[in-house]
């Protein structure tokens, strides 16, 4: 995109359809929060993305992909670097004790994982912005797949770009034996976590295989292999699903053995929790450091600062972004926040700058609806190197938070469709419809 809308077309749902679509979607999609306060999070919108649009973001952020991973190798043997991260003492050393078990065994990796990241893309006049990457435990499945599969089927222009919970499924699916054991790993008292373990179990039982919810405190290892151990079910894992951040690891206690999650295991992951290196906002600040090239990043990325970097009568130049903050929390922007709550957060960054970032701030397009202004962003999904979807949500105000609502985006149908980038080959089989 070079400042041309990359939308080919903006639906707006009639107010039947949306019911109808958001009553499927609590019962098909598991989306058991379709409303939060007095917001509907569902947005009764659709938007259909230019074919070339889609290729350019599944190219750019298959490349985004392969310079994440290379710059996590590169931080992982950077244990100086880590604090510069805002990890935690307790994280430090475990990433520290997982590169001393790697040199033991003289750089020999486990077994494979899967690697599942989500970019967030923003269209702007200058072409697309990225703000950041879900590196550890992206969501959004029961949206991206679930939600907009329901809303294609009233939009005859538009199809999924990819379902990424499909593509997931098959990646798990190839490293398991026939009629393996997935241990779901969550939050367990959170209702969104819930739900998205649910809907991926689900895909997952369908295909044979049995998934079991649980806790990270349900995991035991021996030699290297997970273990589950709960009331409900007991015996060993054939592989780990973490939907559980990693910087909470630390938060369960000295009786659970969360620290095999940064290490090597003979039982396959889905993601190693070294994703934190990467999932930090701050991990730009090193990369002089690192002495590797982020080309693709370098581009797409806004110009990234330490706060105390930042003039503080420049505020209206800049966001404030929480190191290892999500779903938009505490991120401040001078003019869009709150008054109250953009004093609260200049007051965090005050007394512990070293948690936070700056990052320049962009003039995102937006998406008109009913003559009506919507900021909007595409969370574009990696799944093993492919790119797999799109999560898409839009606000009122540029600002996609914890307010922000999902929407559907869509790709313009063609007779074909034609490769995602030069590196993928088919998205047909990533569950195109």
């Amino acid at each position: 995109m070079n400042g041309d809308i990359p939308w080919r077309a903006v639906h707006s749902l009639s107010p039947d359809c949306h019911r109808e679509l958001r009553r499927r979607a609590i019962f098909e999609c598991c989306k058991w929060d379709p409303q939060v306060e007095d917001v509907d999070t569902l947005a009764p919108v659709a938007v259909v993305l230019q074919q070339s649009a889609w290729h350019d973001l599944a190219a750019l952020a298959e490349a985004l992909a392969e310079e994440t991973v290379m710059l996590e190798e590169a931080l992982a043997r950077r244990p100086d670097l880590h604090r510069d991260l805002a990890l935690s003492l307790p994280i430090r050393n475990a990433l520290a004790q997982a590169l001393k078990d790697r040199h033991a065994r003289n750089g020999e990796e486990s077994c494979p994982s899967v690697r599942v990241m989500r970019f967030d893309f923003h269209p702007t006049a200058n072409g697309w912005r990225v703000s950041e990457v879900n590196s550890d435990v992206p969501g959004g499945y029961n949206e991206a797949a679930g939600w907009s599969a329901l809303v294609a089927e009233h939009v005859p222009e538009g199809t999924l770009a990819a379902d990424p919970a499909r593509l997931l499924v098959q990646r798990i699916r190839d490293r398991l034996p026939p009629g393996g054991t997935v241990a779901m790993v969550h939050a367990t008292a959170y209702t969104d976590d819930r739900q998205v373990m649910i809907y991926l179990a689900r895909g997952l039982q369908r295909e044979g295989y049995h998934a079991v919810l649980v806790g990270p405190d349900h995991i035991r290892w021996q030699e290297g292999r997970a273990f589950i151990q709960t009331d409900w079910w007991t015996g060993p894992a054939d592989f780990v699903f973490r939907f559980y951040p990693a910087e909470w690891l630390p938060n369960l206690g000295r009786g659970v053995e969360w620290r095999h999650f940064f290490g090597a295991t003979r039982t396959p992951l889905c993601n190693r929790a070294t994703a934190l290196l990467t999932q930090s906002k701050r991990w730009p600040l090193v990369m002089d450091d690192l002495g590797i090239k982020a080309p693709t990043w370098q581009r797409l990325l806004p110009e990234t600062r330490d706060p105390r970097d930042v003039d503080p009568g420049l505020d209206s130049d800049w966001v404030l972004k929480p190191a290892l903050g999500r779903v938009g929390e505490l991120v401040g922007i001078a003019g869009v926040t709150a008054a109250r709550d953009w004093r609260a957060i200049r007051r965090g960054v005050r007394w512990g700058a070293r948690h936070w970032v700056a990052q320049k701030r962009f003039i995102p397009l937006s998406v008109r609806v009913d003559g009506q202004p919507w900021h909007i962003c595409l969370g574009v999904y990696v799944i093993d190197g492919q790119a797999a979807g799109i999560y898409g949500r839009v606000a009122a105000r540029p600002l996609i938070d914890h307010a922000a609502r999902d929407a559907a985006v869509l790709v313009e149908r063609s007779s074909h469709v034609v490769d995602a980038s030069a590196k993928s080959k088919s998205h047909e089989s990533v569950g195109t419809i």
